[in-house]
Formats: C-alpha cells, sequence, structure tokens
C-alpha cells in the first residue's frame, strides 16, 4: 500500500510539474505572440520624467533615454516627441534633458512613468502630416482590412507594414519623404490590429501567417492602378514582406523590397522578448516549444523564407548591431550572401524598428538610393 501511495504521489508531483512547465512557456511565448500593437515591447525599459520646461524633458538616465536621434515619447496620459540629448544643459547626474520637439496628445507630468517608440506621429497622415489620404478598406482572407492610401503621381506604389508593438502609424514616420517623391503610399493595418480581424486563435504568428493580409494589399494596389510595388516592412513586417514576395499570386509586381529591423529568426526573437520578460536561461527553450504548439510555426524564417537564394529583386536593409529583438548578424549574412542584390545600411545605436529614429538623414538617403532606380 505504501509503494501504491508513493507511486501515486510521485506522478501527482510530476503532472503538477509538467503543468507547471507548460504554463511557464505559454507565460514566456506570449512576450511574442501577443504583442499587443502600439504598446512597448518587454525590451524597452519604462522611463520616469523628472521635469518638463520649454523646449526640454528630463528625464531617468538610462541607455535608452540618451538614444540620439529623434523618437515618440509614450505614457499613459500623453505622447510627445523628443530630439536630441541636450548636454549642456544642468541636470543631476543621474537624470537627462532631451529636447521636446512637441506634446501630441494629452500631457506629460513629472513622475509620469513613460517609454520610447519609434512611432513619432499619431492620428492619421491628415491630421498628423497635412497629407491628402483616403481612408481604404481592404478585403483580405480574415474579412475587411483598413489602410491608409495617400496618393500621389507615380505608377510604383510603396505599400508599407509595421511590425511587432508598433501600428500603422509608424509609416508616417517615411511617408512625408515617400509623398515628397512622388511614390503613392498604401499604409495597411493587419489581422490584430485595431478594426482589423482577429486571428482566428487569437495570437501573432510572426509574419507566417500574416502574410495573407499584405497579399491582399498588394492585390488591391495592382487592382487600382499600381503597376509595380516596393515592400517596406519593419519588425515581423519585414518577415511578411519576405513571404509574400516568395509566395504571392502577384509578385511579379513585387519591384523591391525594404527591410527595417527584419526579423529573419523567429526562434532567436522569441527568446529574446522572453528574456526581456525575466525568463530563466534554461526554460527559454520552453518558449519556443510552446511557441510552436500554440501556432503551428515550425524550422526557422533564417532557414526558409529568407534563403538568399529565393530572392530575385532588389532588397535594402536598414539594420543595427544593438537591435536586441531581432539579431543583426541575420541581415548581416543575407546581406553577404546576395551581394548582387541585397545592400545592407547599418544603423548603430539604434534598438529595434528604429533605425530612422536613430539617423532620419542617413534613412532617407539610403531610402532615396534605393527607390530611384525603381521609379
Amino acid at each position: 500500500m505504501r509503494t501504491v501511495k508513493a507511486t501515486a504521489a510521485a506522478v501527482t508531483v510530476a503532472m503538477a510539474a509538467g503543468a507547471a512547465t507548460v504554463a511557464v512557456g505559454r507565460f514566456a511565448s506570449d512576450a511574442a505572440l501577443k504583442a499587443p500593437p502600439g504598446k512597448p515591447l518587454p525590451t524597452e525599459p519604462r522611463l520616469t520624467v523628472h521635469a518638463t520646461a520649454a523646449g526640454r524633458i528630463t528625464l531617468t538616465r538610462a541607455l535608452a533615454s540618451q538614444r540620439p536621434g529623434v523618437y515618440g515619447l509614450s505614457g499613459e496620459t500623453g505622447h510627445a516627441v523628443v530630439g536630441a540629448v541636450l548636454d549642456t544643459a544642468p541636470h543631476p547626474a543621474d537624470t537627462v534633458v532631451r529636447r521636446l520637439e512637441r506634446v501630441t496628445r494629452g500631457s506629460l507630468e513629472p513622475g509620469d512613468r513613460v517609454w520610447f517608440t519609434p512611432s513619432v506621429h499619431i492620428g492619421d497622415p491628415g491630421s498628423a502630416l497635412g497629407l491628402d489620404h483616403r481612408d481604404m478598406n481592404i478585403p483580405g482572407e480574415l474579412g475587411t482590412l483598413p489602410a491608409w492610401f495617400v496618393p500621389a503621381t507615380r505608377e510604383t506604389w510603396v505599400i508599407t507594414v509595421h511590425g511587432l508593438g508598433t501600428t500603422r502609424e509608424h509609416s508616417m514616420n517615411i511617408m512625408e519623404f515617400l509623398h515628397r517623391h512622388h511614390f503613392p503610399v498604401l499604409a495597411l493595418a493587419y489581422r490584430g490590429d485595431a478594426g482589423a480581424p482577429r486571428s482566428p486563435d487569437g495570437l501573432g504568428h510572426l509574419g507566417e501567417t500574416e502574410w495573407r493580409d499584405l497579399d491582399a494589399a498588394i492585390r488591391h494596389a495592382v487592382r487600382y492602378g499600381a503597376e509595380r510595388v516596393v515592400l517596406h516592412g519593419w519588425s515581423t513586417g519585414a518577415t511578411m514582406a519576405l513571404r509574400a514576395a516568395a509566395h504571392s499570386g502577384v509578385r511579379d509586381r513585387i519591384s523591391g523590397i525594404v527591410l527595417d529591423s527584419p526579423v529573419l529568426s523567429w526562434q532567436s526573437t522569441l527568446r529574446a522578448l522572453a528574456a526581456a520578460r525575466r525568463t530563466p536561461g534554461p526554460l527559454l527553450p520552453l518558449a519556443v516549444r510552446a511557441a510552436q504548439g500554440r501556432t503551428g510555426l515550425r524550422g526557422d524564417q533564417a532557414q526558409g523564407v529568407s534563403d538568399p537564394y529565393r530572392l530575385d529583386v532588389p532588397v535594402l536593409v536598414l539594420h543595427g548591431p544593438d537591435d536586441a529583438v531581432a539579431p543583426w548578424s541575420y541581415s548581416r549574412s543575407l546581406a553577404d550572401s546576395r551581394t548582387d542584390l541585397v545592400t545592407l545600411h547599418t544603423v548603430r545605436h539604434a534598438p529595434h524598428g528604429a533605425m530612422w529614429n536613430a539617423d532620419p538623414a542617413g534613412y532617407e538617403e539610403a531610402l532615396r538610393r534605393f527607390l530611384t532606380p525603381l521609379m
């Protein structure tokens, strides 16, 4: 009898341990599979507003608050745009003073908790940039997909698709540039975004299924006059662009691809986000297995859709070694493998998805050089 009870207890403990393991894996994988659009990724620290003054804001000193460039600054009560660090402004040793360009929504007060975001503009192209635009509804696989269309004269359209932790507002960072160069722009909201249908399982698939919404946008563009399209994707949006270029039935209309901070290894990105949630290193493989079980993801994009030998159009990769979410090494390998088609523009000191923010002028010049032959 004692042996039976001991065996039953051991089985119970094993079952409980197994259930706990599954729960840990699911929680860790949520960092990537349930990343809410417009909310900070786990890699982005919360900062405190210490003071504001005319044209200045004082923030907690951290690597994030000392980044070069221009960023959105979001909190629960407001959104602002901050520029360069003002080294000559007086401040305590544990703070940083940056230029406060403008407050775009609500207010930022001392004590507020905020985070940096690559999305400088909020609203829509009309309210944020003064650009004429149309709200469009694109028929997709799961339902209607909202999109902004900014008209222009060229027959080559640029279709933009955001990535992890952002919304289609992110595309407005480059929209003025594209409009100056007369490219029509179609900025897509896809499954899981506000106003768009949810994925059937309620999870993000890191581009594995979402690319079909981009395919719907390409078909829409062609139907309404685009002779050619350039796909511009950030993060998992870049993964979507690569998948569309490989599998779309109208891929012959794709004349170029721009990849900003591309997720070329979903496993590496998932591990990075899970680690940022303070998942212990030995448990990170559980997060990968949980993601595979929940979504059907298999293999690794680095060995699949981003195979350099599947590329047949020019590609511009904008990425940097300081990206803590999508390893830069995959972008460098992609560029090294296809020097005939792939151009790598390295941006240093930039977080994930914020290559434009760290160096707007350099980014736009690289983009201009790439797009000129595709006009």
